[in-house]
């Protein structure tokens, strides 16, 4: 045993005991998170036994319909694993090719590029700039926005958008748990009522078109629980800025190449030919980072044209191995038809979904999905009247209880960062057809047991409970 490396990678492939994992997440790591997952009875680990299924360490199972979108395949999906130990075993390339030609990196480019075209012939000649997270690829955005427009003053975005959590991505994002301590923000934003087409165009009146550096929007809102805005809005706001000459920039993490049941859904569903796009989460095939940022031809070069090439850059972005799994990602969304399947296959689910809703209104205040992306917002479990101004601390605990609820049930389920009271499903866009009735079948069995959210308070274990809200006051 090493002096200063204790445990070795074959204690790992052996197994390491569900209590010391747990010990040294708390220790060493974000403590506070693992914490609350250990009181929700939702720490695990999980062992994979397949791609759709997860099994805890008392040896029950989970249809995993979480991964918060960027698991479009499952865990470990054999194609994609057989394709890794291909690339290992025949591909002898660089790994980080930065400073030569990189194979991989280069189909990738083509083949985003060439999806793109197929739904905005305008995109013909743009260009994609890789990095390791959408996080990244919305700071790429935001770059290339300021480049183009230095002039401006404001980014434009909306209310409960989610860009991600670094400074610049943090700043688009308008929620005060995640900018509290970080203000000022790194960047001005106007932010107005997402799907106002009259709010956006009397702001854009009012402040100058000049003065806006880019919109930035979610085609639909993912972290905000699957919100849909009026299909208008999304062509309203492009017919406006093009007009203005505003740049869009297009946030398709969670909602593109395939979750949405669209490549790109603001294309091809809401009418749009924005002038930047983000991508990420589905593009690592849920086995590595990836993000992308695709950008019009003169806004790339504006940035990263000539000498200025080396203005932006990232080490890890286009490694070799990180570049050929996306790329084997995208051949199976398009040759397994899973696109299209994620379209029908979630109009089904959503029909289910409402009559659950509709029977126990008592638990289920409203249900809202999207391709193979639902939402399920759950009446809180203490009312308003008795909650004493802590609203907003039973919408945490009401989001919690509700995921631990479907989790006893047998799903494994997403918290949704910027709505109270909701959880999210993400299923694989290839889960089988008999799994995907049996998620719905545990979620009506849960709602059938509890019929009112008051009843997901009073069945948790009171030490969870007493757990969970010394943690929420910090005690």
């Amino acid at each position: 045993m090493s002096k200063y490396l204790p445990l070795h990678t074959n204690d790992v492939i052996r197994g390491i005991p569900a209590s010391k994992i747990l010990e040294l997440e708390k220790r060493f790591g974000n403590g506070d998170l693992s914490r609350a997952i250990e009181y929700a009875r939702l720490a695990g680990p999980f062992k994979v036994t397949s791609p759709w299924e997860l099994e805890d360490p008392d040896g029950l199972s989970r249809i995993n319909a979480s991964g918060y979108a960027a698991i479009p395949f499952g865990e470990r999906y054999p194609p994609l694993l057989d394709f890794i130990r291909q690339y290992l075993d025949q591909s002898p390339v660089m790994g980080l090719p930065q400073q030569s030609l990189g194979e991989w990196r280069a189909v990738l480019e083509h083949n985003l590029v060439k999806l793109l075209t197929s739904v905005a012939p305008s995109h013909a000649d743009s260009q994609v700039f890789f990095s390791n997270s959408g996080a990244e690829a919305v700071e790429s955005a935001i770059k290339f926005a300021k480049a183009w427009r230095p002039d401006g003053k404001y980014f434009v975005n909306f209310q409960r958008a989610y860009h991600g959590k670094t400074l610049g991505a943090m700043s688009l994002t308008p929620n005060e748990e995640i900018q509290g301590l970080f203000h000022p923000l790194a960047l001005d934003t106007l932010t107005l009522p997402f799907g106002d087409l009259a709010a956006f165009e009397e702001t854009i009146y009012h402040k100058g078109s000049d003065n806006i550096t880019a919109v930035i929007l979610e085609p639909i809102q993912g972290e905000a629980g699957v919100i849909i805005p009026p299909q208008d809005f999304l062509s309203g706001l492009d017919r406006i800025t093009k007009r203005l000459g505003i740049p869009v920039i297009v946030d398709e993490i969670q909602a593109g190449l395939g979750r949405s049941g669209y490549w790109f859904p603001s294309i091809e569903w809401g009418g749009m030919d924005p002038d930047i796009i983000t991508l990420a989460k589905p593009l690592g095939g849920g086995m590595v980072p990836v993000g992308a940022t695709i950008a019009r031809k003169e806004i790339y070069k504006n940035m990263l044209g000539g000498l200025a090439c080396k203005r932006h850059s990232n080490t890890f972005g286009g490694n070799s191995l990180t570049m050929a799994i996306a790329v084997k990602s995208l051949e199976i969304l398009d040759e397994e038809n899973l696109v299209e399947r994620s379209r029908t296959l979630g109009e089904k689910g959503l029909i289910r979904l409402e009559e659950i809703a509709q029977k126990y209104p008592g638990l289920i205040s409203e249900v809202r999905g999207f391709g193979l992306w639902y939402a399920i917002e759950f009446q809180p479990v203490i009312p308003s009247r008795v909650s004493f101004g802590h609203e907003d601390l039973v919408g945490e605990f009401t989001s919690m209880l509700g995921l631990m609820t479907l989790h006893a049930a047998g799903v494994h389920a997403n918290l949704s960062m910027n709505c109270h009271r909701t959880i999210r499903l993400t299923p694989a866009l290839n889960i089988p057809d008999k799994l995907f009735d049996e998620m719905f079948d545990r979620v009506e069995a849960a709602a059938k047991r509890l019929h009112k959210a008051s009843v997901m308070l009073i069945k948790t274990p009171p030490k969870s409970l007493l757990d969970l809200t010394r943690l929420a006051f910090d005690l």
